[in-house]
């Protein structure tokens, strides 16, 4: 059975993505000498409303921007901006709560490495 994510009907969204072992192989690209999509991620990014924000974060060095935009490109893999460069080790996500209804407004899901979006729906 899929893990839905609860999401507000009423708001825009940004969705935060690691780039390798959430929707590349982790390290694809150095071990395998390409990229590998993982598993339910076209499908998954497919079911983002269009006028959602994507923004994908990888420790991949820059030098690997083009080759990895091209290689999202050709997967129609949509996002709105890529940040290389980024250390290793925990991402963390930080937002106020609307006071108005007590919406909270941070989501965070922990994947398995490599285990892809097949497991979750909108």
């Amino acid at each position: 059975m899929k893990k839905k994510i609860k999401l507000s009907k009423n708001l825009s969204h940004t969705w935060f993505f690691d780039l390798d072992g959430t929707i590349l192989k982790h390290n694809g690209y150095i071990d395998d000498k390409k990229d590998t999509l993982l598993n339910g991620v076209k499908e998954f990014f497919k079911k983002i409303p269009s006028k959602d924000i994507i923004i994908i974060t990888t420790s991949r060095d820059k030098k690997n921007s083009k080759k990895t935009i091209n290689y999202l490109k050709k997967m129609k893999i949509r996002f709105d901006k890529i940040i290389f460069d980024l250390p290793y080790g925990e991402r963390i996500l930080l937002n106020d709560i609307k006071p108005k209804n007590n919406l909270k407004t941070a989501i965070s899901i922990n994947l398995k490495r490599n285990s892809g979006l097949s497991k979750y729906s909108l």
